[in-house]
C-alpha cells in the first residue's frame, strides 16, 4: 500500500493537475452543485426536526387536546372537571361572516375561544395585546391575510351570525398551525362568551368542539386515552384525543415525508454530478493512455500508474465536496423561505454536522465510485500503448464480468444512501429501481437516437450541418451523457409542471359555461323556502335544492360496527365503519349518477327494509354487494336497510355528492339541513348574492367556487415553486456536465479543427459546425426529458388521479427552446478557444 502512494505518486499527480487545471476544475464543478444540493437539504431537514422536538408543546399549545362533534354531553363534562388543570375551550365552524364597510363575504373559520389557549407558545397578533384582550373587549381577530385581501383595518367591523365585532387585531401566527391553513379557510377568532348570540349553532351544522388542558403534574396519558375510549364507548359518540406526543409524531411524519422527498432530490442532483464525473475522467483518462504506457515503460508498474490519477480523482472529489458543502450551508438560508407557509413552526436554523460530513463523504464518495471505471482500466494499460491508439473507449480494456460487477456496487451504494437519507430500506429500493428504470430509459432512447441518426444520415444537407450531425456519434462523444443528466433534469422538472397543470386543468370547472359556482349550505327546512326566493329575486337560477341527512352505520350483515372493527380479518375500511354519512333521498337518478348493478327502486315499500343505493366508492371499501344488509343510526333512531343497487357517481361534478342514497318515503321526517346549488353569471352577482342571504339568514354559509379554485390554484404554485425550485439543481447540474463534457474533450476538439482548417475549412465554418452539434444535443435532450415526462404525467393521471392527460404543446416547445438555447451558448462559450488554435499549436501539443 505504501508503494502504492507512494511520494513518486503523489507529485506526479500534483505536477499533472497543475497542467490540465482547467480540465480538473471541470471534473468537479458537477460535485460542487450536487453536493451543496444534498448539504443545504439534510442540513434544513435537521434544523426542522429539532426545531419540532423543541417545540412540541407549542405543536399542540396544551398538554391534550379532547374533541368531540356534538356538544359534550354532562358525563364528559364531569371528566373534564375531574381532570383539573387550566382549562380552555374552543367551539369551531365554518361560517359567512360579512364585513359592512365594503359589503364583502367570505367563508371563514371561525373559533369560538374561552380561556388562556394557548398555554404554549404564543397567539401572534397586530397588535399584540389583542390576543388576550378580544376575550374581555369583546373584538373579533381576523386572520391577517385576509384583511390584507379585503384591505381591512384594526378597528373595522366584521358580522359573524348575528352579532356585530369591532375588529381588535389581525392574527398572523398561530401555534401548530402553517400560515398556508389560512389559504383554505380564513382564520376568525370570536370571546366563547358570544357564541350563543351569534345563533350560529344549529342542527346539522358542523362543529367541533374542542377541550384543553394545562397540567401542572406529569399525567400518565395513556391511561387518560383508556379511559376516554371507555367513555367514548359508553355514551356512543366520537370522541378524540390528542397528545403532545403524538401531534409532534403527527407533524414530524407529514414533514418527514416532505424532508425525504427534498433529499432524493439532492441526491438526484449529486448522482447527476456523478455522471459528469464519469463522462469527465473517462474523456481524460482516455487522452491520458499514452502518458501511462510511457510511465510503463520507464518501469513504472500498473498500481503506480493507477495512483496517480487515482489520487487525483480522490483529492479534486474532496475539495469539490468541501466546496459544495459550504455552499450548502449558505443555500439553506434560502429554504425556508420556499417553505414557511406550509411549516407549523418558524424554523430555528443550526449547523448540522451530520449533513457536512455527510456531504464531504459522500461526494468524495461519488466521484471516486463513478472514476473507478476507468481508472481500473487504466491498470489493463500496457507499455505497447504508447505506440499504438486503443481503439474505442479504454473501459473496452474490461471484462464484462468487472463492468458488472461495478455497476452492481455502484447500485448497492446508491441504495444504501437513500436507505439512509429517508430512513427506509423499502423507499431507498424503490428509488433506486425507480432511478435505474429513469436512467435505463434515457440510455436506451439516446442509444436509439444515435442509431437512428447513423442509419439515416442525411446526406443531401449542406456540409456544416452533416459535419455537426455527424459529431453526435463520433468516438468520445458525449450525446449519451448529456442526454441522461439533461433529459433526468427535464423529466423532473416537465413531469412537476405537467401534473400541476393536469390537475389544475381537471379542476377549471369554475369556467364552463353550465358548471355551478356557487353554493350555500347549512340552511334549516324553515329557512328553504325564503333563501331560494331570495335567490330568485337575484336572478341566480338554482341548479339544485337537496335535503342532507346525517346519519351512522351501526351494523353491516347483521354484525355490528365495533364487532367488525374488533375483528382483524376484515376487509373493511375503518374510516367507511366510523364516518358521518350525509345522505340525500328521491325517487330517481340525475345525470351525474349511472346504474351499474341492481335495480333502484325510488319510492319507499310500506314495509319491511329500506332499499338504497350504494355508491361504487363506498362499495369497495366496505366490501358490499346487492342484497346485503344495513342498519343506519338516524341521530338515534335505527333504520334497516338493504343495498338493492350500486350506481357510479361522478364526484368531480360541483354538487352535492353522496355515498348513499334513499328512496323517498323514509327521511323526510328526519332533522335535515339544505344544500342550494346555483350559478351566479358574474362575480359581482355572486357578491351581491351572498351579501343578501347572509344578512337574511347568517347561519346560511356559501362556497365561492371561483373562489375555491383560485384558492387551489395559489396552493398548488406554491408547493410547485418550492418543489421546481430544487429540481433545477437536475437542471443546472446537467448544464454543468455539458460545459465538464466540452472542456475535457476540448483537446480533441481542437485536433478535428485543426484538420478541418487544414482541408480548407473556414473559422465561420467551425462555429456553425459547432453550433449545429450543440443544436441538436439540447433538443434530443429536451425533448428525451418532455416524452418521458407526458409518459410519466398520463401513468400517474391513469393510475392515480384517474384523470386523461392531454399534454400542452406550448409547454414542450417552450421547455425545449430554453432547453436547446442554454445548451448552445454554454457550449459555444466553453469551446470559444478551440477554432483559434493553429496547426502549429496543436503539433507542440501532441509533442508535449
Amino acid at each position: 500500500m505504501s508503494s502504492f502512494f507512494s511520494k513518486w505518486s503523489w507529485k506526479m499527480a500534483w505536477r499533472d493537475a497543475r497542467s490540465n487545471k482547467k480540465r480538473l476544475f471541470v471534473y468537479i464543478s458537477a460535485i460542487i452543485i450536487g453536493v451543496a444540493a444534498q448539504v443545504a437539504i439534510t442540513s434544513f431537514r435537521d434544523s426542522l426536526n429539532n426545531t419540532i422536538d423543541n417545540q412540541s408543546k407549542e405543536l399542540l399549545g396544551a398538554d391534550l387536546e379532547i374533541e368531540t362533534e356534538q356538544p359534550p354531553p354532562d358525563t364528559l363534562t364531569v371528566y373534564y372537571d375531574s381532570l383539573g388543570g387550566e382549562q380552555s375551550r374552543i367551539t369551531e365552524f365554518p361560517s359567512m361572516v360579512l364585513f359592512p364597510q365594503s359589503g364583502n363575504t367570505r367563508l371563514a373559520n371561525v373559533r369560538a375561544l374561552k380561556g388562556n389557549f394557548p398555554f404554549y407558545g404564543t397567539l401572534e397578533t397586530i397588535p399584540i395585546e389583542a390576543a388576550t384582550a378580544f376575550q374581555s373587549d369583546s373584538t373579533a381577530l381576523v386572520d391577517e391575510a385576509l384583511m390584507t385581501q379585503l384591505d381591512i383595518e384594526v378597528g373595522d367591523s366584521i358580522k359573524v351570525g348575528e352579532v356585530t365585532f369591532a375588529i381588535g387585531g389581525a392574527v398572523t401566527k398561530i401555534p401548530g398551525e402553517a400560515a398556508a391553513a389560512a389559504m383554505v379557510g380564513p382564520r376568525v377568532f370570536i370571546p366563547g362568551s358570544m357564541l350563543e348570540a351569534t345563533n350560529l349553532v344549529q342542527r346539522g351544522s358542523r362543529i367541533e368542539y374542542k377541550q384543553y388542558f394545562k397540567f401542572d403534574d406529569n399525567r400518565d396519558m395513556e391511561a387518560i386515552e383508556a379511559q376516554v375510549d371507555s367513555l367514548e364507548e359508553s355514551l356512543a359518540i366520537d370522541i378524540n384525543i390528542e397528545t403532545v406526543e403524538e401531534r409532534r409524531e403527527e407533524i414530524g411524519e407529514a414533514v418527514g415525508n416532505l424532508s425525504k422527498f427534498l433529499n432524493l432530490v439532492g441526491f438526484i442532483a449529486l448522482l447527476l454530478g456523478g455522471i459528469g464525473v464519469a463522462s469527465s475522467i473517462h474523456v481524460y483518462i482516455n487522452q491520458k493512455i499514452g502518458t501511462a504506457s510511457v510511465l510503463r515503460c520507464f518501469g513504472a508498474s500498473s498500481n503506480q500508474t493507477m495512483s496517480i490519477f487515482l489520487i487525483q480523482s480522490v483529492v479534486l472529489g474532496f475539495l469539490g465536496a468541501l466546496t459544495g458543502t459550504l455552499i450548502g450551508v449558505g443555500i439553506q438560508y434560502l429554504l425556508p423561505g420556499l417553505v414557511s407557509d406550509f411549516l407549523p413552526v418558524n424554523v430555528e436554523l443550526t449547523t448540522s454536522w451530520l449533513a457536512i460530513g455527510l456531504g464531504l463523504f459522500t461526494g468524495t464518495g461519488v466521484a471516486l465510485a463513478f472514476a473507478l471505471l476507468p481508472l481500473l482500466a487504466l491498470r489493463k494499460a500496457s507499455p505497447l500503448y504508447a505506440l499504438r491508439k486503443i481503439e474505442g473507449s479504454i473501459t473496452s480494456l474490461l471484462s464484462n464480468k468487472t463492468k458488472s460487477m461495478i455497476y452492481v456496487a455502484i447500485a448497492l451504494v446508491v441504495m444504501g444512501y437513500a436507505t439512509l437519507l429517508t430512513a427506509d430500506w423499502m423507499v431507498g429500493g424503490l428509488f433506486t429501481a425507480g432511478m435505474i428504470i429513469a436512467f435505463g430509459l434515457l440510455y436506451l432512447v439516446a442509444q436509439l437516437l444515435i442509431t437512428l441518426i447513423r442509419q439515416y444520415f442525411p446526406s443531401h444537407w449542406p456540409y456544416v450541418w452533416r459535419q455537426g450531425l455527424a459529431n453526435l456519434y463520433r468516438p468520445n462523444n458525449q450525446t449519451t451523457t448529456l442526454m441522461l443528466s439533461l433529459g433526468l433534469g427535464m423529466l423532473l422538472v416537465s413531469t412537476l409542471y405537467f401534473s400541476q397543470d393536469m390537475l389544475m386543468e381537471e379542476l377549471d370547472f369554475a369556467t364552463r359555461d353550465d358548471a355551478p359556482n356557487l353554493i350555500f349550505f347549512d340552511i334549516q327546512p324553515d329557512q328553504n323556502e325564503g333563501v331560494n326566493k331570495l335567490l330568485g329575486e337575484k336572478d341566480i337560477p338554482i341548479l339544485q335544492n337537496v335535503p342532507m341527512v346525517t346519519m351512522r352505520l351501526d351494523s353491516l350483515r347483521g354484525q355490528s360496527t365495533d364487532a367488525i372493527d374488533d375483528d382483524t380479518t376484515n376487509n373493511v375500511r375503518d374510516w367507511a365503519l366510523r364516518r358521518e354519512y350525509r345522505s340525500t333521498y328521491r325517487d330517481s337518478l340525475i345525470d351525474s349518477e349511472t346504474l351499474l348493478e341492481g335495480q333502484f327502486i325510488g319510492q319507499a315499500p310500506d314495509t319491511g327494509r329500506v332499499p338504497v343505493s350504494a355508491a361504487n366508492e363506498i362499495v369497495e371499501d366496505l366490501n358490499l354487494s346487492i342484497g346485503d344488509e344495513l342498519t343506519f343510526d338516524v341521530q338515534g333512531v335505527p333504520v334497516a336497510a338493504y343495498v338493492s343497487s350500486i350506481r357510479e357517481v361522478d364526484f368531480q361534478r360541483v354538487q352535492p355528492n353522496f355515498f348513499m342514497l334513499f328512496p323517498s318515503g323514509v327521511l323526510e321526517s328526519a332533522p335535515q339541513i339544505f344544500v342550494t346549488v346555483s350559478r351566479a353569471p358574474t362575480d359581482e352577482a355572486s357578491a351581491s348574492a351572498q351579501q343578501a342571504v347572509v344578512q337574511e339568514y347568517p347561519n346560511v354559509s356559501a362556497i365561492d367556487v371561483s373562489r375555491i379554485l383560485e384558492t387551489i390554484n395559489q396552493f398548488i404554485d406554491k408547493i410547485s415553486f418550492a418543489v421546481q425550485f430544487m429540481a433545477l439543481f437536475s437542471i443546472i447540474t446537467g448544464l454543468i456536465v455539458l460545459a465538464s463534457s466540452v472542456a475535457t474533450s476540448r483537446f480533441q476538439r481542437i485536433k478535428e479543427s485543426v484538420l478541418l482548417r487544414t482541408l480548407g475549412a473556414s473559422k465561420k465554418q467551425i462555429i456553425q459546425i459547432l453550433s449545429v452539434e450543440y443544436l441538436f444535443l439540447g433538443i434530443l435532450s429536451a425533448l428525451t426529458g418532455l416524452i418521458l415526462s407526458v409518459a410519466a404525467t398520463w401513468l400517474l393521471g391513469y393510475f392515480y388521479f384517474d384523470i386523461t392527460f392531454v399534454p400542452n404543446p406550448w409547454v414542450i416547445i417552450i421547455g425545449t427552446v430554453v432547453v436547446t438555447g442554454l445548451t448552445i451558448l454554454i457550449g459555444m462559450f466553453n469551446s470559444r478557444s478551440i477554432y483559434k488554435k493553429t496547426p502549429l499549436e496543436v503539433l507542440r501539443m501532441e509533442a508535449g
